[in-house]
């Protein structure tokens, strides 16, 4: 299962565990508040393996996430609001080239930071 199925499946379980409904013969609880505790362990039975994978992959990318946060942080301040702007394309040469959608509003003003390098190009 999926983690967007499973975040839109299980809200709705809990409101039907947490929910009372009246069933006789069940020790402890309804039967529906039974099967929904049932339905629930299993999907978090199912969802755990998933969730220890994203767990590691994060713990795997972090110091490089680290490293690019203050250049990610450049690259959000020049371009604005980035659905303003089409997929990156990678060119040739290697440089990845960013283009503003047609009829996209105009470009945030530039922050004021030094952003040239010694031979006058910009260095993020």
């Amino acid at each position: 299962m999926h983690l967007s199925s499973l975040m839109l499946v299980a809200p709705a379980c809990l409101t039907l565990s947490l929910a009372p409904v009246a069933a006789e013969g069940t020790p402890g609880g309804s039967l529906m508040e039974e099967g929904a505790k049932l339905f629930l362990r299993g999907l978090m039975g199912q969802a755990e393996p998933m969730l220890d994978e994203m767990d590691r992959a994060f713990r795997e990318i972090e110091p490089s996430l680290r490293e690019m946060g203050p250049r990610l942080k450049l690259l959000v301040d020049l371009m604005g609001d980035a659905a303003n702007y089409e997929a990156p394309e990678r060119m040739p040469n290697g440089d990845i080239l960013i283009r503003r959608k047609p009829g996209a509003p105009p470009a945030p003003d530039l922050p004021d930071l030094n952003l040239l390098d010694q031979d006058g190009q910009i260095d993020l």
